[in-house]
């Protein structure tokens, strides 16, 4: 392995950077004063970028922030919300925990439903809908890609949309009669 000879790297402070920024700033409040017209907005826009940089190594943060997060006041970190919208919000993404009853006309109903999806689409929408799996879970437990997995979910949603569904009769099962 062949190692390049390199220049000898010297580390500096962050004090000595800061006074180089200082005396950058000086060197350019003095070519600002001796400059044409047209040169003084650059040579301004170039003290102000310095001053920031200034500004940031001697407070650590970012000058425009005068607090970090988490020395706000209450009033700044909070945010109020109606407590209603709030509940509805988490009743949608949240799964819920016991299903509601099923009456056997609805489970008659739903199984005819079901029946139009493929078995891969049917395996995804009852995982997502009905287990509360992420896409990315899914994807995970059948060994597919998240993109396959949210497509099969997608067309199972179309499938079973209410006006799709509304000319839906129960039809009698060709395994019932054997």
């Amino acid at each position: 392995m062949n190692h390049l000879p390199t220049a000898p790297t010297r580390q500096i402070g962050l004090s000595e950077l800061l006074l180089s920024y200082r005396l950058t700033y000086r060197m350019l409040h003095q070519a600002q004063t001796a400059a044409a017209p047209g040169d003084k907005e650059l040579i301004s826009g170039m003290m102000s970028d310095v001053q920031y940089a200034i500004e940031w190594m001697k407070t650590g943060r970012c000058p425009a922030n005068r607090r970090g997060i988490e020395r706000r006041s209450a009033c700044q970190r909070e945010k109020l919300m109606d407590p209603q919208q709030m509940q509805t919000y988490l009743e949608q993404q949240s799964c819920p925990t016991r299903p509601n009853p099923l009456t056997g006309e609805q489970r008659v109903r739903l199984e005819l439903a079901l029946s139009l999806l493929s078995p891969r689409e049917r395996e995804c929408f009852e995982l997502h809908h009905g287990m509360c799996y992420s896409l990315q879970e899914i994807a995970s437990l059948l060994q597919l890609k998240k993109g396959t997995v949210q497509y099969y979910v997608q067309t199972a949603q179309s499938k079973l949309r209410p006006d799709k569904l509304q000319g839906l009769k129960r039809v009698p099962s060709v395994t019932a009669g054997r």
